[in-house]
């Protein structure tokens, strides 16, 4: 068996579950490169002072595609064993299809969905032939589980997410890549709220054996942070 650390890149790290995610594979031994936006100094930059030579950050804004293949050439010759992007934006949870901007629609409809799947598309060719390209979603993104209605714009652009994953997939037909949608339970972050029902430390480390569970199994799953399979 290989002894080669096994490296992780993690686009958008700098808070929340992104941040987690981070922490939680350093824990566990792994070389992370991780993303934030900005110039600014974030929590991320407190994690990289605790775990030396272990966690790289980069800088990209997965809106801007100029940096998002900027950051392609800067990582341009190393390989990953997981690429996982963590992106979302949520706007008023009570605003309907039928009231929401034009420019507040596009706002998360891009920043959910069509980004994601552009940080993919460009950085694909980074992953190891056999490992793990994952995006965060959401249990809201399950189109047969929509029975209550709520978060309509923010519903639909995590369904989008999925489909354009399931499109991706399809293109991918023959590879040994593991492709995984993670819907990470209502977790107590900036945009889940306080009255989420698990914390941080309760949902990342299971998401994170989730995605490990899924390592050598080619294919697209959409799975929760107990491994449960979502309806699509």
């Amino acid at each position: 068996m290989s002894d080669k650390r096994l490296s992780a890149l993690i686009v958008g790290a700098s808070r929340g579950l992104g941040l987690a995610l981070a922490e939680e594979y350093l824990r566990r031994g792994w070389h992370v490169v991780a993303t934030v936006r900005g110039q600014t100094k974030t929590a991320l930059h407190d994690l990289q002072a605790r775990h030396a030579g272990s966690l790289e950050i980069e800088t990209v804004d997965i809106v801007a595609q100029d940096q998002v293949a900027a950051l392609r050439d800067r990582l341009a010759g190393r390989t990953f064993d997981l690429l996982f992007v963590n992106a979302g934006v949520a706007n008023d949870p009570d605003e309907t299809i039928g009231n929401v901007s034009t420019d507040e629609f596009i706002r998360v409809m891009v920043t959910n969905a069509l980004s994601p799947m552009r940080v993919i598309e460009a950085l694909d060719g980074l992953v190891s032939p056999s490992g793990t390209i994952g995006v965060m979603s959401s249990g809201l993104g399950s189109v047969a589980d929509n029975e209550h209605g709520g978060w309509e714009v923010y519903r639909g652009s995590k369904a989008a997410l999925n489909t354009f994953m399931r499109s991706y997939a399809a293109r991918q037909r023959g590879s040994r890549r593991s492709l995984v949608i993670i819907a990470p339970g209502w977790v107590r972050t900036d945009m889940g709220g306080p009255h989420a029902t698990l914390g941080i430390e309760e949902s990342i480390p299971r998401v994170v054996d989730t995605i490990s569970a899924q390592s050598g199994t080619p294919g697209l799953k959409y799975l929760d942070y107990m491994g449960r399979t979502v309806r699509w």
